[in-house]
């Protein structure tokens, strides 16, 4: 078996039934053989950054004609060290992860079993998942509140805020966080993503101010790549602290670690080299006893896939991702959807990545040109 074909497409979520807004386009990979077996990959995607990632997954894939799709390891390690000879970017890294998750979705489905079995069994029956997505465009706290009752009434148990988006002032970023708080009640998880502030003396006063809403995370409250300012943010809160959507390398990740900077990290699969490489980071993270949430900030079909692939077989897997205004594209796509229940997401038992896609909706889907953003 071998390698015929990699080709990406880009798409765009149709408007949201509930009005929440959509913020970027998504990329998907598809990888084909020689003897027909089609392999499905998802690589993260930022607007008006879409053309450079394009254009990766085509320049990589011209080397891939006429592999061996078993090859995955030999594969990653060339394009970011002889392709890329040792300069790594950030499309470099989507790319690679979409055509990486393919190449799996390969081996699956040629050896007939889902790619958790290949990566040493599962660790659990099911996958938690908070749903993001909802918050974007609420005006006021009583707006969040509503949106947040209507997030819980979808069945999800964990749900993630973000009050620091406008630079409000904390009094108005604590009224946020209590009014979503009343509004879920005490038992759905609240996470909150301060988004990597400039003001770090701010982020850490609020987090003490919101310790008494049980806040199950806080997440980057200061920017990631200042892991000396990260480590020493989180010894001033008392909340688990998050990083790690915006690191890409084991090397990277190492540093966190070493630095103790952060409780739990959140790598994404679309971008951090693909399955076999968040497996590791994960791996990695287990002997300094920190957590593991798969960021995703990407289909509910083919990144969701991925990402629960992986998070089946960490024993520190906690959470990941699950953007619900993405949720009706990723069903149009899915001829088998993702379904949440109880705020988990049951392992698939179909081989490879467990979803198949639908390429005759594909077409319903073309990319559209993105509003810009505001400065």
């Amino acid at each position: 078996m071998k390698i015929a074909d990699v080709s990406s497409f880009l798409v765009h979520p149709a408007p949201h039934s509930r009005g929440w807004s959509i913020g970027k386009n998504l990329l998907l990979v598809r990888v084909t053989t020689d003897t027909g077996i089609v392999g499905w990959g998802e690589a993260f995607s930022l607007r008006d950054r879409e053309a450079g990632l394009v254009q990766n997954v085509a320049s990589l894939g011209r080397y891939l004609i006429g592999r061996d799709p078993f090859r995955i390891r030999a594969f990653t390690h060339w394009a970011c060290n002889g392709f890329a000879e040792g300069r790594g970017a950030l499309e470099l890294y989507c790319a690679v992860s979409g055509i990486e998750q393919a190449l799996w979705d390969i081996v699956g489905k040629h050896l007939d079993t889902p790619v958790y079995n290949l990566l040493g069994g599962p660790c659990r029956d099911r996958i938690r998942v908070y749903a993001n997505g909802w918050t974007s465009g609420a005006r006021n706290a009583k707006e969040m509140a509503e949106r947040a009752a209507d997030v819980v009434k979808m069945g999800f148990t964990a749900i993630k805020l973000y009050p620091f988006q406008h630079d409000e002032p904390e009094a108005a970023i604590v009224e946020n966080i209590r009014a979503v708080r009343e509004a879920i009640g005490p038992e759905v998880d609240l996470l909150i993503d301060v988004w990597r502030p400039a003001d770090r003396f701010k982020a850490v006063r609020v987090a003490r101010m919101i310790e008494r809403y049980n806040v199950f995370w806080y997440e980057e409250p200061v920017p990631s790549d200042n892991l000396d300012l990260l480590a020493e943010a989180r010894r001033a809160i008392a909340l688990p602290v998050v990083t790690g959507e915006c690191l890409y390398t084991k090397a990277e990740f190492k540093e966190v670690f070493e630095k103790r900077a952060a409780d739990i990290v959140n790598p994404d699969v679309a971008s951090c080299g693909g399955i076999l490489q968040l497996k590791e980071i994960a791996a990695m993270a287990e002997p300094y006893g920190v957590l593991v949430s798969p960021h995703n900030y990407n289909s509910t079909a083919v990144g969701l896939a991925a990402t629960i692939q992986a998070s089946a077989v960490m024993p520190n897997f906690i959470i990941t991702e699950y953007f619900i205004n993405f949720q009706e594209l990723g069903d149009a796509l899915s001829a088998n959807p993702f379904k949440v229940e109880g705020g988990y997401i049951r392992l698939p038992s179909a081989p490879g990545l467990g979803i198949e896609i639908n390429q005759n909706a594909l077409k319903n889907y073309a990319s559209a040109e993105l509003p810009l953003r505001k400065w």
